[in-house]
């Protein structure tokens, strides 16, 4: 996104001095910013991380004796420069519009990042900053596919090149966990208390991935610092959740109109927000419970439901809806036939495989997704939601089909937004023979492996690295493919097939 160039004089640049002049609807940081301090060092300051974590330190700040908890942002990729620019000239500052659905709308400048690294111009800096007493947690929203994980074996994959590299190359880092092994080596060399590692993507057990892929990753560096992170490094679980679009241009006019300053990257999210946090950190934590969230003793049966309930809705709508050619959550969801699919999803093939959920009334929890997903004021768009697919389905998705099967269950549901995933791939085109923007990593793959399908109708389930053992299971083949010809015969339509299986699954 590039910064949209104003020309009413009367609109300033957002920064530390113009947020002074903004009137009472606008909330902005009443501390002193230039007494607050890094205590956590985030890496992936994408959208979400600024609706969600950096939102609960901003409200955590307005507390006196907080000031050792701001944020030192960190871009690892090249793609980061523009947000390195932008952030720049505003003071790290930013604006986040909140959308509830009844139409209501709040406007924040929020300044709890208080600065921000780019590390492709100097990685040391961004160690350095990491090893800082003052740092006590480092922070990850790097979405699915930077753990590094084999998504069937679960194991970390060495193949990756940029692995290769940063475990050869332990002073230039590229990745994440380049960065993070590099820093508590040097704390460890100085005496110095270990910081915490805390996840805060949409993974389930997303500490012991992190923890596990960590390891993986340094025991090829440094089986000494191994030992030492395996006991001084905590990796606490969570559960996080707000519905964060992707920036657009709407929201820099949006922002120009009813701020009165030009925010070059501004960000807009729903009204709901949910962290669920295991209580376990290796030096201090902030009192996040005293803005919002929730500390836990074991946050798995929270973190279940939600990945398995609204990342899961979300890639039914989404691959459901982009093929039909709908383009946004909230304009699929409010198809009637795609909300009973997806409620009939949540009820039939999630629901009885959850734990049980103290203080959840699961019901209203749907409900609520349900609400939450056709908020008109949020324009989440499908191209979002199932980018990187292949990352994010064994996850939210295909470990659902696979205890269903373990457990004897129906999967027909399921086995349809697969099915509509391999058409997708295929002909790249929804039904209104209009072009899908497709992102995913495995996209070539992905795209090879559905042109198969025609001839040979297992062919897309084959990828073992996303779909495990699925392919060697008669009946999740026998659904798949059952699926697979209803979608691929002439003229099909998916909300014929939508409707045909909500039809037979009532049976």
């Amino acid at each position: 996104m590039t910064q949209l160039q104003h020309t009413q004089a009367q609109v300033q640049e957002l920064n530390q001095h113009s947020i002074a002049t903004l009137g009472n609807t606008v909330d902005v940081p009443t501390y002193d910013r230039s007494k607050v301090k890094s205590g956590i060092v985030h890496i992936g300051v994408g959208g979400f991380h600024r609706a969600h974590q950096a939102a609960y330190i901003n409200e955590l700040l307005k507390t006196p004796g907080n000031e050792q908890w701001g944020i030192c942002g960190v871009g690892l990729l090249e793609a980061n420069r523009g947000l390195r620019d932008v952030l720049a000239k505003q003071d790290n500052l930013y604006t986040l519009t909140v959308r509830h659905p009844n139409g209501q709308v709040d406007n924040k400048v929020i300044g709890s990042m208080v600065e921000f690294l780019f590390a492709p111009e100097n990685k040391q800096a961004v160690i350095d900053k990491m090893a800082h007493p003052d740092t006590k947690i480092v922070s990850l929203t790097i979405t699915e596919g930077g753990y590094n994980l084999h998504p069937a074996t679960g194991e970390f994959d060495y193949s990756n090149p940029d692995i290769i590299h940063d475990i050869a190359n332990p002073l230039q880092p590229i990745t994440a966990f380049g960065y993070i092994s590099a820093a508590l080596k040097q704390r460890k060399e100085q005496g110095l208390a270990a910081f915490t590692v805390q996840s805060c993507d949409n993974i389930q057990h997303n500490g012991h991935v992190t923890r596990k892929m960590l390891l993986a990753f340094v025991q090829k560096q440094d089986s000494e610092l191994a030992h030492w992170i395996e006991q001084h490094v905590a990796f606490p679980n969570a559960m996080v959740d707000r519905i964060t679009p992707i920036s657009k241009q709407s929201d820099i006019d949006y922002v120009s109109q009813a701020y009165g300053v030009t925010d070059g990257w501004p960000i807009t999210c729903e009204s709901f927000t949910q962290w669920v946090i295991e209580d376990t950190f290796s030096n201090g934590r902030p009192n996040w419970d005293t803005v919002g969230a929730q500390f836990v003793g074991d946050v798995t049966p929270y973190e279940k439901m939600k990945i398995r309930l609204l990342n899961a809705g979300h890639s039914v709508l989404g691959l459901l809806g982009e093929l039909h050619g709908y383009s946004t959550i909230d304009e699929t969801v409010s198809d009637p036939l795609f909300a009973q699919y997806l409620r009939a999803f949540m009820d039939l093939e999630v629901t009885p495989l959850l734990d049980e959920l103290p203080g959840i009334d699961l019901d209203g929890y749907k409900d609520t997704l349900i609400e939450r997903f056709a908020n008109p004021n949020i324009k989440d768009s499908l191209a979002r939601i199932c980018s990187e697919s292949s990352a994010k389905l064994p996850k939210f998705l295909i470990a659902t089909i696979s205890d269903n099967l373990a457990q004897g269950r129906d999967i027909a549901l399921a086995a349809l937004v697969i099915a509509s995933w391999c058409l997708y791939s295929d002909r790249g085109v929804n039904q209104q023979g209009n072009t899908i923007d497709i992102h995913d990593a495995m996209a070539h793959e992905l795209s090879v492996a559905a042109k198969l399908t025609t001839t040979t109708p297992t062919s897309f389930i084959e990828q073992g690295s996303i779909f495990g053992e699925l392919a060697n299971n008669d009946e999740f083949i026998s659904q798949y493919t059952r699926a697979i010809a209803a979608i691929y015969a002439p003229n099909s339509q998916i909300k014929d097939v939508m409707a045909a299986t909500l039809v037979n699954k009532s049976k």
